[in-house]
């Protein structure tokens, strides 16, 4: 090889290079801008996502005051302080007292979910019997069960551990299972159970003999505003909040929830925690 070929192989390899140089140079200018466009747009989402909680909470806030009196109003006429009334008043009297209940409900579903995405939700574990909170939430829906022709039946827990853990996150987990399975059971039982589940476990369920629902529906239930299309479910009020919650606060105890359901049979909806939270979780949350 000639010293002029040499030269000119030389200076093709030197522009190749440069090229080569110039396009990752260009490459790397690129990249810089994405990311750049991504911590935008993820700090645009936290703006938003931080708005929406404040949205959520000062909105939950402002409805409380008025919900308080009109629930507080409607207890002053059930009682007649003011004079008699006619059983046609009464009927009415109730049914504002029950919708001002639905109503206070789905803000304090809003207002849980305002606090959970803020990260201002607190977890206060102490040891409980489950006795115990089976008695308070048999409790808290016998005037409901007294009220239709469904039986609410709690299996005693025998031989299961105290546990460790926030029981009124708990109860309320159970409680919006079993609302939910007085909602959509015409007639036959709610049964709430509780066994031990795996090394150090305990899973509760609640098993009813409702409408159920298809297993194709399963995966979206626990979702945000999730609500499952039925004649019934359109004569019922909700956010489409309270099983999503039950899944977070499942979540801040360290636990899991699921569902097992066949439509004209029934569903159970469970939660499975640990028998004591962890030091970290509950100092974490």
């Amino acid at each position: 090889m000639t010293d002029s070929n040499t030269n000119d192989l030389i200076e093709q390899l030197r522009s190749e290079n440069d090229l080569l140089r110039a396009e990752l140079e260009e490459t790397n200018q690129g990249v810089l801008a994405l990311y750049a466009e991504l911590d935008t747009q993820a700090e645009q989402l936290r703006q938003a996502s931080d708005l929406k909680s404040r949205f959520l909470s000062y909105m939950s806030h402002e409805f409380r005051t008025p919900l308080g009196s009109i629930r507080s109003i409607t207890r002053l006429l059930s009682d007649e302080l003011d004079g008699p009334l006619s059983p046609e008043q009464h009927k009415q009297v109730s049914f504002i007292n029950g919708a001002a209940g639905e109503l206070s409900d789905m803000v304090d579903d809003l207002l849980d979910l305002a606090k959970i995405e803020a990260g201002r939700i607190t977890i206060s574990p102490a040891w409980f019997d489950m006795l115990d909170l089976f008695a308070a939430l048999r409790g808290m829906f016998r005037p409901i069960v007294d009220a239709n022709a469904v039986d609410l039946i709690f299996e005693e827990p025998h031989d299961m551990p105290r546990l460790y853990t926030d029981d009124k996150k708990l109860a309320q987990i159970l409680r919006n299972f079993i609302s939910n399975a007085l909602k959509f059971t015409q007639n036959g039982e709610v049964r709430i159970s509780a066994c031990a589940e795996g090394d150090g476990e305990v899973r509760f369920a609640v098993t009813d003999t409702g409408i159920g629902i298809p297993e194709d529906l399963h995966g979206n239930l626990f979702e945000d505003f999730v609500q499952i299309d039925t004649p019934l479910q359109k004569r019922l009020r909700g956010t489409g909040l309270g099983l999503s919650l039950c899944k977070r606060f499942a979540e801040l105890l360290g636990g899991r929830v699921g569902v097992d359901s066949k439509p004209g049979v029934g569903s159970t909806f469970y939660v499975v925690i640990p028998v004591a939270i962890s030091a970290e979780r509950a100092d974490g949350a």
